[in-house]
């Protein structure tokens, strides 16, 4: 397999074309759309400068230094940035690679049965890869490879599902069914749900007939639950469950207010501190040692405390305009593939943001999902810089399009 990919990696720069993909950079700067590029790099600098604020007593606490979450939030940040850089160079074809493709399914499948049976438990949960100083988290990039593995087998077949449902994307489908799985029994319930979401919005959007798309979705549904159950169960019967605790904290988080319940609680009270303009940034008291996972799961807690509700609300309306370009590409699209990521990215944007939102202010029960761009850590801002790479460049594509009709 690892040869395999280094000669894949050989051959791509073997074959590349200076000359060609500096002429499809310049094509896509021109016609970069900046309702997409101006928020992301506002919400990745907000992101840096609140991780920051939200992580410098945490580190010190810990035996760390004060800016050691902001240089590696800052890392994370310019990688991204040069992500976005190399999507613009060309025209999202290198991700439709079969050969691509086929190893970046295996990489999921070895990574996430590696992860189960080797992986560190944090909080309950083995979510992470160490790699270095990058942490990589299989549940994070599962969204990208549902939206390029479905989105192309989807496209390819279109023709197809109209009026029956091709092996290969039953078989893509199963694939992604034991993804979900692996990430459900980690356990990580959000990240399951999320990644589910995406996919049945791709199904339903790819232009399957309706019998197919909801053969397929209730099928996974029916089958993450009888999963679900199971794992309920041993658990039960097992050892102690970090994310049962949680859930059942979110009923009455002031009744477990010592315990599993102070989460919540605290997120409450810095919400109830910061009001409509903030104390002022750096000057949050939750973070000190009351709130935990400030810089991840609750820096909107966070920045709601600090910034008040005017910058909570800013972000939000950053984020919701990415969103709705995201969607309004997807309708815009005169090809299956493109209209399809752009609904994937929009939904997990969406999707992601209700959930982490949802669990700050007590209105789900908390996931431990981290939002989009705000938050610390690698996996997600790779995996997000991704995104917003691949949806410029449909993006630019329907504007050159566009001008040339109007010739």
């Amino acid at each position: 397999m690892l040869k395999a990919a280094f000669q894949i990696v050989i051959n791509f720069f073997k074959n590349i074309n200076l000359n060609k993909h500096l002429k499809i950079l310049k094509s896509n700067i021109d016609a970069m759309d900046y309702y997409i590029f101006i928020p992301y790099i506002m919400l990745s600098v907000i992101g840096i400068i609140m991780v920051y604020s939200a992580s410098s007593n945490i580190a010190t606490q810990i035996g760390g230094t004060p800016t050691g979450y902001l240089i590696r939030q800052s890392m994370f940040v310019v990688i991204s940035l040069i992500i976005v850089l190399i999507c613009l160079c060309g025209q999202n074809l290198f991700v439709r690679k079969g050969a691509f493709l086929g190893l970046f399914c295996i990489a999921m499948a070895g990574g996430l049965i590696w992860l189960k049976f080797f992986g560190h438990s944090v909080n309950g949960a083995a979510g992470w890869i160490p790699l270095g100083p990058l942490h990589i988290q299989p549940a994070e990039t599962a969204k990208i490879y549902i939206i390029l593995v479905m989105s192309n087998i989807l496209a390819n077949h279109e023709n197809d599902l109209i009026h029956k449902i091709r092996k290969p994307v039953l078989v893509q489908s199963g694939f992604v069914f034991f993804m979900l799985c692996m990430i459900l029994i980690q356990p990580d319930l959000g990240g399951t749900i999320i990644n589910a979401l995406i996919f049945v919005v791709i199904i339903f959007a790819s232009g399957m007939n309706w019998k197919g798309a909801t053969l397929i979705s209730s099928s996974m549904i029916l089958g993450g639950w009888i999963v679900l159950k199971t794992a309920l169960f041993i658990f039960r019967n097992g050892s102690s469950n970090y994310q049962i605790q949680r859930i059942l904290a979110y009923g009455n988080p002031f009744k477990y207010e010592q315990g599993i319940g102070h989460q919540l609680v605290n997120s409450y009270y810095a919400l109830s501190n910061g009001g409509i303009f903030g104390v002022g940034l750096g000057n949050s008291i939750q973070k000190t040692g009351y709130l935990p996972e400030p810089n991840t799961d609750f820096i909107m807690s966070v920045i709601s405390e600090e910034l008040g509700l005017v910058g909570v609300l800013l972000i939000l309306f950053l984020l919701f305009i990415i969103i709705v370009k995201a969607f309004q590409m997807g309708i815009r699209a005169n090809n299956t593939y493109d209209a399809l990521v752009s609904y994937g990215v929009g939904t997990y944007l969406l999707v992601q943001s209700y959930f982490n939102i949802g669990g700050v202010i007590g209105l789900l029960p908390i996931t431990g999902v981290t939002f989009p761009f705000i938050s610390y850590g690698g996996s997600s801002m790779l995996t997000l810089a991704l995104c917003i790479g691949m949806l410029l460049v449909i993006s630019a594509k329907q504007k050159i399009q566009r001008k040339h009709k109007l010739k």
